[in-house]
């Protein structure tokens, strides 16, 4: 049975199990990626049987999509909490997303998004992780624009591809240059993105 349609009192008590495969496959897949992680090693990892895998997600490519939304519910969650930390404010709102990122993409271990690396993975575009990618990179196109028309943008747009491509490219160069990388002043070139698309005197008025 796919974990997308498990009878939801099972959803909400996992067997323990279940909860090891699937914790043990999260961070395995966050650190070296879905593809170069097999079956045998998740189980061995966990200290469970491959039944026991089966039993609970259907495939690989099943549990490979939990774990992509559960990185899309943790991405919202970050994003979420920043926007209700500044109501009524999205510059203050990107902004503070931007130096959370930052500061997150100069840790130790640091992989940028799950999404993205497995958008990277999974070229076809029909395949289970490559959707779940793209449908959360779509939601974020759509909420950036919301945000720069909020700000008062003249071509929010514009704005939102541009803030978009800083989050992106945050989550690659981080794992090619780590801490101390270009990924760290990330907020302050958002700024000086932001303003070169938004008149304050506008806004203002």
């Amino acid at each position: 049975m796919s974990a997308d349609h498990k009878d939801p009192e099972s959803v909400a008590r996992p067997p323990r199990a279940a909860e090891r495969i699937f914790d043990t496959a999260c961070d395995l897949f966050y650190r070296d990626g879905i593809r170069a992680v097999g079956v045998d090693e998740i189980v061995t990892r966990a200290g469970v049987t491959k039944p026991s895998l089966y039993r609970s997600f259907a495939s690989k490519d099943d549990l490979a999509v939990a774990y992509l939304r559960q990185e899309e519910e943790h991405f919202w969650g970050l994003f979420d909490a920043v926007c209700e930390a500044h109501p009524g404010d999205p510059r203050a709102q990107v902004l503070a997303y931007f130096e959370g990122l930052g500061e997150r993409s100069q840790r130790p271990g640091y992989r940028g998004c799950g999404l993205t690396n497995a958008a990277v993975e999974y070229p076809r575009a029909d395949h289970p992780a490559r959707q779940v990618s793209a449908e959360h990179k779509q939601a974020l196109r759509a909420r950036l624009a919301d945000m720069a028309r909020a700000m008062g943008a003249a071509r929010p747009d514009a704005l939102a591809d541009g803030l978009l491509l800083l989050l992106e490219g945050v989550y690659v160069s981080s794992q090619l240059f780590g801490p101390g990388g270009p990924a760290g002043g990330v907020a302050a070139q958002a700024a000086l993105l932001i303003d070169a698309y938004v008149d304050p005197v506008r806004v203002r008025d």
